[in-house]
Order: structure tokens, then C-alpha cells, then sequence
């Protein structure tokens, strides 16, 4: 009787369950999108109760910069060392943000605690899209990312609902803490059922690279936050940090271009569909952060309706999406990538057009129609860059091609975020010393909570509607700018169809 030595010494290897990965991916990836439309619907709230309608934007802003930063340095580690241990770290850093910003007792602290929130962000999207491309053919990825995007329609049906009832009826603190569940059953899927093959071998991580793009980020970011607001364009302050800009971005060139193992490795950049989708996911970041943000200011503020109704405003964005990211996986193979994201370009400027002659009167159905269409140009685009891009690069490259282009985005969300909310105070701060010297920015808080809006004069009350109107205009007008150069750039995309 003869002995298979062998079947003692080599342990059969684990097999990764597809449905139950994708159910764990889906669950993080859900965390990430309940989180937007819950602290969006949540802001006014918030910003009612702790003050500092000047600090609104930093809101966002420090969590999309920590975002924005870590993306690309997690889509490299994933790279390295795997996506599932990338990831689980990204998830309890996100966590432990979630459970900090739920206990901030002011507007400084909650920034602070973002900060955390954002650095373990960084992470979810990316990796989580990353790991669908390692596990599902070319083919099954055009179907599968529809189901991703399904994620941003359940969380834009249950976000603003449960947001606008728990700042409405219990507190916004417990907005952050819905994650905690969430993350915790995300990360005991993708241990049990994700089984990865990764060499070992030793790697030279590019600390100097991250910490260059992290001071470029930071310092660009803070230029369009406090430009021509806090600090004159031509003060020494951003003299100084538009030149620590500059020198940072070129030291982080030069960086990437020496570094074995970059953070951003520029060759992949040099195939023309992801230069294009690269760029076009920055603009559009633009635009997403844009709706997103000043949307449920709007429609409190002016409207004058309730929390519920203004997180439904931008629900209609995330039911889009999907909708149009399920029809933008069958058009990829019988249209290809350009015509579908020609396609989605179009619905993108005709959202934008909506917002820019959204008015009070126009109510917030007119505002709901406008999300929608964005959320379909987003759908159709996201879901074309992303298919295209992980078609086009190895196993060994998937992980940082797909950061970069949710890099991209992010980093159009970060300028987004500064650029708009800085021209948001500044008109807001112009339209108030010509009309009533004695409001300035913050007064506009008064607009966001009932019980203080009733106490205004109907002088006053009208005073600052018209400043947020005048200022939330020409926000959108900057957003429509975007969507131009959005469907402009997607003309450049090569003709090419899929290729399974």
C-alpha cells in the first residue's frame, strides 16, 4: 500500500467564496456611502447646534484631504501585501473616526475627528473594487460593478431617512455611530470567505512620496479654503503656501519618478483611456461634491423644509446611479466605452443646468431632478472608467490603477469641497456688506434651525435666503463649468470596444 506523502505535507488551499466576498465588499462599500448621505442630510443639524457656519466646508474638506491622501497609499500596500489585511486596517480606522465624530462637542473637534474617519476611508472604495477585479473575469466585471453601484441606491433609500430621524427625533450624534455594525460584519465576511495568493517578498514603500502628496493636498486645499476669505490673494500667508505647493508637487514628481515601488507610478498613466479617465474622474469629483454638499443647505435654508426632505433631495442622486451603472455594464459591450461615457458626459451637464436655475419657488421636486440626472452622468462614467481601467492593467498594477482613478475623484471632491465652500462665504460675505453690513456668514446658521428662523424679522429672513441663494448660484455655476470640461475631455477617449 503505497502513501501520498505529499497529501500530508501540502494543505489543499483555501478557496474564496465569489458571492460571499462580494457580499462582504458590498457591506463595506455600504458603510462608506450611508456614511455621505447621512452626515450630508445631518450637516445643517449639526452645524446648528455647534456653530461655525465658516467651518462648514472643513466638514468635508478634512475628510475627503485624509481621503484623498491615503488612497493611493493603500491601493499601493494592497499591491504588496494583499487587499485583505490593506483593507480590515482601512475599516477600524474608519470605526474608531466614526465613534470619535459621534462624541465631538464642537465643530473643531469634529473636524479633528473626520480627519481619522477619512485616513481609514481611504481604503473601503478602492480596495473594495479592487478585490471584484481580482476575482471575476472582464466580462463579469461589467455586470458586477452594477451591483456596486446598487449599494449607493439602498444607502440613498435608507441614509437620509434614518439621518432625517435621528437628528429629527434622537440626536446627529448617532449618524456616525450607525457604522460601527456595519464595519464589523464587513470584516468578519472578508476573513472567513477571502483567501488571496500573495508572494512575499520584501518591499521599499515610498514614505517619502506619501508624505510629499499629503503637503501638497494639505496646502492647495487650505489656499481655496481661506483664499480671498480669511487671508487676501495676495497676502504673505498664501504667497507662502501656494509656493509650498509648488515646490511640494515638483519634489513629488521627481520622487515618484526615482522611487522603485512609487506611490503613484506615472507609466500607467501614458495609456490614453486612463489619462482621460483619470481626468475626467477629477472634475466630476468636482461636481459630486458639489450637489452633495450644499444641496441640503439649499433646501433647509431657502425651501424651508424639514431634514428628511432635503436627505430625499439627494437620494434621488444615489437611485440614479446604480440605475445608470447596471445599463452601463451591458452598453460597455455592445457600445464600448466611449459612447457610454459620452453618454453619461450629456446627463451630467444637464443635471448642472437644473442646479443653476434652481430657485426657492422651484421647490424641492426641481431639486430631486437635478441629483437624479447627475447621479445617471456618474453611473454611466464611473462604471466605464473603472472596467476600462482594470481591463487594462495586471494583477500587480490593479490595485494602484484602481486608487488612482478613486484618487482622482477624491482629489476633485477635496478641491471641491474647498474651492466651492470658499466661494460660497466669499459671496455670501460680498452680498452681505452691500445689502446689510451688520449679518455676516455665520448668521446664515440662523436659516438651518426652525425654532431661530422663526425669530427672525421678515426683513432679515429675506436678507440672508436672497445671500445663501446668491451664493449657492454661483457654487452651481462653477459646477456646470465642470460638467463642460467633463464632456469635453471625454471626447478624447480612444474608440475601443471591450475586450473580454
Amino acid at each position: 500500500m503505497s502513501i501520498d506523502i505529499e497529501a500530508f505535507e501540502t494543505p489543499k488551499k483555501k478557496q474564496t467564496k465569489k458571492s460571499l466576498v462580494l457580499a462582504s465588499v458590498m457591506l463595506a462599500m455600504f458603510m462608506g456611502a450611508i456614511e455621505a448621505t447621512i452626515v450630508s442630510t445631518a450637516m445643517p443639524a449639526i452645524v446648528a447646534d455647534l456653530g461655525g457656519f465658516t467651518l462648514y466646508s472643513w466638514v468635508f474638506s478634512a475628510y475627503l484631504l485624509m481621503n484623498s491622501v491615503t488612497v493611493l497609499i493603500y491601493g499601493k500596500l494592497s499591491d504588496l501585501f494583499g487587499r485583505k489585511p490593506i483593507l480590515s486596517i482601512g475599516i477600524i480606522i474608519f470605526l474608531i473616526g466614526s465613534i470619535l465624530c459621534g462624541l465631538a462637542g464642537s465643530m473643531k473637534t469634529l473636524i479633528i475627528f473626520r480627519l481619522i474617519q477619512g485616513f481609514g476611508a481611504g481604503a473601503v472604495t478602492p480596495i473594495a473594487t479592487t478585490i471584484v477585479g481580482d476575482i471575476y473575469t472582464t466580462e463579469e466585471r461589467a455586470k458586477i460593478q452594477g451591483y456596486l453601484s446598487s449599494v449607493w441606491g439602498i444607502s440613498a433609500i435608507t441614509g437620509p431617512a434614518v439621518g432625517g430621524l435621528l437628528v429629527q427625533y434622537v440626536s446627529w450624534h448617532y449618524v456616525f455611530w450607525i457604522n460601527i455594525p456595519l464595519g464589523l460584519l464587513s470584516l468578519v465576511g472578508l476573513w472567513l470567505f477571502l483567501h488571496e495568493d500573495v508572494v512575499k517578498k520584501r518591499h521599499e514603500i515610498d514614505y517619502f512620496g506619501a508624505i510629499l502628496l499629503t503637503i501638497t493636498i494639505s496646502s492647495l486645499m487650505f489656499i481655496l479654503i481661506e483664499g480671498g476669505s480669511r487671508w487676501s490673494w495676495g497676502s504673505w500667508q498664501l504667497i507662502g503656501l501656494l509656493s509650498i505647493t509648488f515646490l511640494a508637487l515638483i519634489a513629488f514628481v521627481f520622487q515618484e519618478g526615482r522611487a522603485t515601488e512609487p506611490v503613484m507610478p506615472f507609466s500607467i498613466w501614458k495609456e490614453r483611456s486612463i489619462f482621460v479617465a483619470n481626468m475626467t474622474s477629477l472634475t466630476s469629483g468636482i461636481i459630486l461634491i458639489g450637489i452633495s454638499s450644499f444641496l441640503p443647505t439649499f433646501v433647509q435654508g431657502v425651501m424651508e423644509q424639514t431634514p428628511i426632505v432635503a436627505g430625499f433631495t439627494l437620494t434621488t442622486m444615489s437611485i440614479g446611479w446604480p440605475i445608470a451603472s447596471t445599463l452601463s455594464g451591458k452598453m460597455l459591450i455592445s457600445m464600448g466605452y466611449r459612447k457610454t461615457s459620452i453618454i453619461g458626459g450629456g446627463f451630467l451637464v444637464l443635471g448642472s443646468v437644473v442646479f443653476v436655475t434652481m430657485s426657492a419657488s422651484a421647490g424641492p421636486v426641481w431639486a430631486a431632478v437635478g441629483s437624479f440626472l447627475v447621479g445617471v452622468g456618474m453611473g454611466f462614467t464611473s462604471t466605464a472608467f473603472i472596467v476600462s481601467i482594470q481591463s487594462t492593467v495586471e494583477w500587480q498594477q490593479r490595485g494602484i490603477a484602481t486608487a488612482a482613478n478613486m484618487f482622482m475623484r477624491n482629489l476633485g471632491n477635496t478641491i471641491g469641497a474647498a474651492l466651492l465652500g470658499g466661494i460660497l462665504n466669499n459671496r455670501m460675505a460680498h452680498f452681505f456688506t452691500e445689502n446689510n453690513k451688520s449679518l455676516t456668514v455665520d448668521d446664515a446658521n440662523k436659516l438651518l434651525k426652525v425654532a431661530e428662523r422663526n425669530q427672525l424679522t421678515v426683513s432679515v429672513k429675506r436678507i440672508l435666503q436672497e445671500g445663501l441663494t446668491f451664493s449657492l448660484h454661483s457654487v452651481y455655476y462653477v459646477v456646470l463649468t465642470f460638467a463642460i470640461i467633463s464632456m469635453l475631455l471625454i471626447l478624447f477617449i480612444p474608440k475601443k470596444k471591450m475586450e473580454s
